[in-house]
């Protein structure tokens, strides 16, 4: 898992690197490399921090 996806705590807001219209997205949790975001207009996601970076996001 990328580092810094290690820091990414429920509650806190990211971005997809890859898919930035999917708009700021919350993180639900983190667990074993797997990040579960829920976006806007996605919905909830399982993202594998191994494969992508999130961007944090920490203003809203």
């Amino acid at each position: 898992m990328n580092d810094l996806n290690a820091i990414f705590t429920p509650g806190m807001f990211v971005r997809h690197p890859d898919h930035p219209d999917w708009g700021v997205g919350q993180v639900q949790s983190n667990a074993g490399g797997k990040i579960t975001v829920n976006f806007p207009d996605q919905g909830k996601l399982v993202i594998d921090g191994a494969r992508v970076s999130l961007i944090p996001v920490f203003d809203p």
